[in-house]
């Protein structure tokens, strides 16, 4: 018999493991990246030290030397970032070496190896670390200045994973692009060039200097800009959820302690 008096407390469902493992999950992820030993804003400055550089490596001596150290610096500060744990890091070391030393080989030796290997791998790597940028940055509990890096550098990541692209389907395609202004000697799909149209059409401006021709490249110029479209938007929403969360937890938890 149960003593009269005495109130039974309901039971209290505890939270679903499920619920809890993901919690826990999303919280590690998140700390496990915030802990690597190059932050995401030395990534940030050594993309704009390769956006800023490329349109004047090629008008000095070593100018080609002086783009491929800088694109190694951005490859290696990419493995860096992305790769927290050990599992991570040694996936990101086996899609970035290919990438590395196919573009010292491609500087030093063209003969070597072909341009598409090293392209493909620079692809695919690059592609790697956009995913990762993007759940670190989706997934992150608040803001910060190391989430706001993170979301400038991807969108910068999204450019140059296009330019990759671009460079390689001018290689297997034949006159994939026009060049519609300019002298004979620039009307050329190099690195500068791929970068230039990669933004451009990333920011949806689209001056029309530079013409995608085939359709392969045509499809490639509207897939990237709707990802820049869809990007910016998915992401503004989401800093300024987070942000409000944050806010409205702030001045709760100060009228609790008036």
């Amino acid at each position: 018999m149960v003593a009269r008096g005495k109130a039974e407390v309901p039971a209290v469902a505890p939270a679903s493991a499920g619920q809890a493992v993901s919690t826990k999950s999303m919280s590690e992820r998140y700390a496990e990246l915030r802990s690597r030993r190059v932050s995401m804003i030395d990534l940030l400055v050594t993309l704009v030290l390769l956006m800023v550089a490329a349109p004047f490596v090629h008008q000095v001596q070593y100018g080609q030397l002086i783009e491929a150290v800088l694109l190694t610096l951005v490859l290696l500060s990419a493995v860096a970032v992305v790769g927290a744990s050990r599992r991570m890091l040694l996936l990101a070391t086996v899609l970035a070496a290919p990438a590395v030393v196919g573009s010292w080989i491609n500087h030093v030796r063209p003969d070597w190896l072909p341009p598409e290997i090293y392209l493909t791998s620079s692809l695919l790597f690059v592609a790697f670390v956009v995913v990762n940028l993007l759940r670190f940055t989706l997934r992150a509990p608040r803001v910060n200045v190391e989430v706001l890096c993170a979301a400038i550098s991807n969108y910068l990541m999204i450019g140059l994973l296009w330019m990759f692209a671009y460079l390689l389907a001018a290689r297997l395609v034949p006159d994939a692009f026009s060049f519609t202004v300019g002298p004979a000697s620039d009307r050329l799909l190099d690195g500068f060039n791929a970068l230039y149209f990669s933004f451009v059409t990333l920011s949806t401006v689209g001056y029309g200097d530079i013409v995608p021709l085939s359709r392969v490249v045509r499809m490639l110029s509207i897939l990237e800009a709707t990802t820049g479209m869809f990007y910016v938007t998915v992401l503004v929403a989401r800093l300024v959820a987070l942000y409000s969360t944050e806010g409205s937890q702030q001045g709760a938890s100060d009228t609790k302690k008036r």
